[in-house]
């Protein structure tokens, strides 16, 4: 099937710990390959067929609802939606993998004769949010040291991008990753800018969206030499990262040699020059009735009562960490000063204090795991990136409670990664995030 993964990632009988221990390759034998991000004939929709480019692109689609969805399949018949959630439109995956190769015929979708890398950049106005490098990232087992995970990952979306990767045997959008420069990357990619774009549009994001080609050999091997010994966070796409290796450790379980199969398409970011945004991503737990968690909470946190919501993520944003918000009813609820004994009691002693004080640490395993006992599952709690009042309506419409959270320190992330450890599951939201559909990776050219 395509979405079976190699029997080494075999998920049956592994938390989500010891499985993207496995996928990622946490105790994998070294490779010794350093960091790469090496060129790659892009694929880009030709406007004057396939249309307005703000039209046919799209955000990262695990930021898609169903909602935003059907807006997507509403708008542009060859928008990305369609390739990389064609089951928004009830389509299979194999129904996109044809779909993609016939805009290719028909010219909607163009390759680019040569290799090349590609800077991405996003503004709002004359105000630089993002730039980026695009380019086709080794893949690497974690023991490197070179690409680092900060997240776990679930078997459920792994098999789901596999599914969707192999049909399409594409890359269809560039995972996110941030690394420290300032070195000739740095100015090879900020000189690229000087240059006429290759694409611009203004999107409904409210951001205009540029990407350039560097094709030149020579820059290519700068760029080389200079990330070779450089170390790069994985800032999002955690899942897809880990199907790129499992879709790597397919094809190697089935005899194949190097290939296509051995990178994966993502966009690397200088913070140094480019810092980025975190926020936070809140939970939503549909089965949980609010005064329930609101009752249980008292056990173990002190509760001060909101009736106001602006007044409430206020004191959130104030309160000395780590502390929640809790919504679905009336009311909403601050959360703060957690009993010592409960946390010690709850927080697993193998971490180290850093990671025992990250917030969503103590959401998961204090409140969520053990106060409230919900499972730990995809279905029992729904994620709601950035917005902390949609959180708190999707709550009262399904009658269940809405946990508001402060976005986790930059440095905190950095540090607990850095020391082999990865923060609990959907703690971070980094962007600005690129936009999917400015440039593809085909896995057959």
């Amino acid at each position: 099937m395509d979405d079976d993964l190699p029997s080494e990632l075999d998920p049956d009988g592994l938390d989500p710990e010891e499985f993207s221990a496995r996928v990622f390759g946490t105790s994998g034998p070294r490779t010794g390959g350093g960091l790469e991000l090496a060129p790659f004939r892009g694929v880009r929709f030709v406007p004057e067929v396939a249309g307005d480019l703000a039209a046919v692109t799209m955000p990262p689609y695990d930021l898609i609802d169903d909602a935003a969805a059907t807006r997507l399949l509403a708008g542009g018949g060859h928008n990305i939606v369609r390739l990389n959630l064609p089951r928004a439109a009830g389509e299979s995956y194999a129904t996109a993998g044809r779909r993609l190769r016939r805009w290719l015929d028909e010219g909607a979708l163009t390759i680019d004769a040569d290799p090349a890398l590609y800077v991405y950049e996003a503004a709002d106005g004359g105000t630089v949010l993002q730039r980026g490098l695009i380019g086709a990232l080794g893949l690497r087992a974690e023991s490197d040291g070179v690409v680092l995970p900060h997240e776990n990952v679930f078997p459920g979306p792994v098999r789901d991008r596999l599914a969707l990767m192999t049909a399409a045997n594409a890359n269809l959008e560039p995972i996110f990753l941030v690394y420290e420069g300032g070195g000739d990357a740095a100015r090879i990619v900020d000189d690229a800018t000087a240059g006429t774009p290759l694409m611009e549009f203004f999107a409904d994001d409210g951001l205009s969206h540029r990407l350039w080609r560097i094709d030149d050999p020579a820059l290519h091997a700068r760029v080389a030499a200079d990330l070779r010994d450089k170390q790069a966070l994985i800032a999002d796409g955690h899942h897809r990262y880990a199907t790129y290796r499992a879709l790597q450790a397919r094809r190697r379980s089935g005899g194949d040699g190097a290939g296509p199969w051995d990178a994966g398409l993502a966009m690397l970011v200088d913070s140094t020059r480019f810092p980025p945004n975190l926020d936070a991503i809140h939970r939503v737990l549909p089965g949980l009735c609010p005064d329930r968690a609101v009752e249980r909470a008292r056990e173990v946190f002190r509760v001060t009562a909101f009736p106001d919501e602006a007044a409430a993520l206020e004191a959130l944003a104030g309160a000395p960490r780590p502390a929640f918000l809790i919504g679905g009813g009336d009311s909403l609820y601050l959360l703060t000063e957690p009993d010592p004994d409960a946390l010690g009691r709850s927080m697993p002693s193998e971490h180290s204090p850093r990671w025992r004080g990250l917030d969503t640490a103590v959401l998961d395993h204090l409140l969520i795991g053990n106060v409230w006992n919900v499972p730990e599952n995809e279905n029992a709690i729904d994620i709601v990136h950035h917005d902390a009042s949609a959180a708190i309506d999707r709550a009262r419409r399904t009658g269940g409670t809405a946990v508001i959270l402060n976005p986790l320190r930059v440095e905190d992330v950095l540090a607990v990664a850095g020391e082999g450890e990865r923060v609990p599951r959907k703690s971070t939201s980094f962007g600005p995030k690129p936009r999917t559909g400015l440039v593809l990776r085909l896995l057959d050219t």
